[in-house]
Formats: structure tokens, C-alpha cells, sequence
């Protein structure tokens, strides 16, 4: 099990960000853990039928498996070390945890095409 996992199951058995859980995933994610716990508790973590998707300051970012369309992924992340994930990573596994996704009976795919 990796340290990821541990705090993500520790979130799941509680129902809520606890203070333990939030000190460990800053201490494991730093920056990108805070954004994370930001991104949820404004409710910026969309499920869609198709896709999960992270409301960014930008963009809006797909995350699938913990693979993400955003530059910190693509660029700056070892993508064979599970515990390196960007913020957006991160936020859906949190808000899945905790059951704070933001749930939309539709398909991104098409609501993406009006962005």
C-alpha cells in the first residue's frame, strides 16, 4: 500500500477531511496537496458519466486513474511513481474519499463542446 492509498482509505473511514489526514497530505503533496483540499471544499471536483473533472483557476482538467491533461502531469511528474500526482489527482481521490464530488447526470464530452 502506498502512502497515497493510506490516507486516501484513512479519509474513507472517516467520511471527512481529519486534521491527521489533512497534516499527512501535506506533508506527502506539499502545495499541491493544499490546492487539492482547496479545489474540494469549494466543490470544484465534477463527476461526469464520461469523465472526472477539476474546475482549475484556468482550465477545467480531466483525471482518469490518476493521469491528468495538465502540464504539472505531463512535464514535472514521474508518472511510474504512484505517489507523485498533481493537485487535480489528488482532489478527486479526496473528494471520492469523502463523497464531495460535485455529480452531473451527463456526458463532459458534450458540455465541453459550449466551453
Amino acid at each position: 500500500m502506498t502512502a497515497v492509498d493510506d490516507w486516501e482509505r484513512r479519509l474513507a473511514e472517516a467520511g471527512t477531511l481529519t486534521p491527521d489526514t489533512v497534516d499527512r497530505i501535506m506533508q506527502l503533496h506539499g502545495d499541491r496537496g493544499d490546492k487539492a483540499i482547496e479545489a474540494v471544499s469549494e466543490k470544484r471536483v465534477k463527476e461526469y458519466r464520461d469523465f472526472t473533472v477539476v474546475v482549475g483557476r484556468a482550465d477545467e482538467y480531466v483525471v482518469e486513474d490518476d493521469g491528468c491533461t495538465c502540464k504539472d502531469a505531463e512535464y514535472n511528474l514521474d508518472p511510474d511513481d504512484p505517489e507523485q500526482l498533481c493537485w487535480h489527482a489528488i482532489a478527486v481521490r479526496i473528494a471520492r474519499a469523502i463523497d464531495e464530488t460535485d455529480e452531473h447526470d451527463m456526458w463532459y464530452s458534450d458540455v465541453r463542446e459550449f466551453l
